[in-house]
């Protein structure tokens, strides 16, 4: 089954009978008995059985744009699973993309770029604007918080009494390890404030300024991205996506490298849950 998820990138499984968290963890488990917990979030998640949640809370009236699990953070899972429990009543398709035909498509000035400086994600955690410390990193300890960032390889500074500062410098691709594929790995259409909705964006802005916002990606040397290098980007991945429609206990297998996935608006009621496995980390990968 891994040769052929390598091969294609995922595996949509029709009529599985899958109804239940607990069966999209057995399912996972029969894959792989390394299933992941969620720490060093970037999303809500809630917990519905041991290392299964649900997929990222969001508003339903909006698009989630295409990505790679976790490629903010110094570790990922390489492989996703995501059952579905309750389809929507319209829409809420998964989108995904194939990164090996994501990647030519970048124009060579943008590669260049990104490739030559690498990326630098930074986090903001203030309550009150997205998400807390420890809702993020699944603790209430400093102690622990500074052994998880430690580990990450992240820097991190307080800025006042339970305001955290994070920064983490990444590669904006990566090799797989298995295939050898260069794939596009990095969250910079994300983080980056253009793609706030542009009410949000002020309201940010007005309240935290343009170093307090929430999340924040430039180059590595410090430099800004601009803003319509990453709305190609996101129309790159949107023309390559292709969608299927969820019907109720169907499950989807994702490599997390060579595949990205979004999610589209939908009405009605939604429940789709997902697991991660096999760990990796820019040590292992030599980054």
């Amino acid at each position: 089954m891994l040769e052929r998820l390598r091969r294609h990138g995922a595996i949509l499984f029709k009529g599985f009978c899958l109804d239940s968290p607990q069966k999209l963890r057995k399912f996972a488990k029969a894959v792989s008995e390394n299933l992941l917990d969620y720490v060093d979030r970037a999303a809500p998640r809630i917990e519905l059985t041991r290392r299964v949640y649900t997929s990222t809370e969001y508003p339903s009236d909006q698009w989630i744009p295409l990505h790679h699990e976790m490629s903010y953070s110094h570790i990922w899972p390489s492989i996703l699973y995501f059952g579905c429990l309750a389809r929507a009543q319209t829409d809420g398709f998964t989108p995904i993309a194939d990164d090996r035909r994501i990647y030519p498509r970048i124009p060579e000035c943008i590669k260049e770029e990104f490739e030559a400086k690498g990326l630098l994600y930074i986090r903001n955690y203030v309550r009150g604007a997205d998400m807390t410390w420890q809702e993020a990193f699944q603790t209430d300890s400093r102690e622990e918080l500074d052994r998880l960032t430690s580990s990450e390889h992240m820097t991190h500074e307080w800025i006042g009494d339970d305001h955290l500062r994070t920064t983490l410098r990444k590669p904006a691709t990566m090799q797989h390890p298995i295939t050898r594929d260069t794939v596009w790995f990095n969250h910079a259409h994300l983080f980056h404030e253009s793609n706030l909705p542009p009410a949000l964006h002020q309201a940010l802005l007005e309240s935290y300024g343009p170093d307090g916002m929430p999340r924040r990606v430039v180059f590595g040397d410090g430099s800004e991205i601009d803003a319509d290098v990453l709305e190609e980007l996101r129309n790159i991945y949107m023309s390559e996506a292709i969608g299927f429609e969820w019907e109720n206990g169907d499950a989807l297998m994702l490599d997390n490298i060579l595949t990205t996935h979004g999610r589209s608006p939908f009405v009605g009621p939604r429940k789709i849950c997902v697991a991660m496995s096999d760990q990796q980390s820019l040590n292992e990968v030599g980054q």
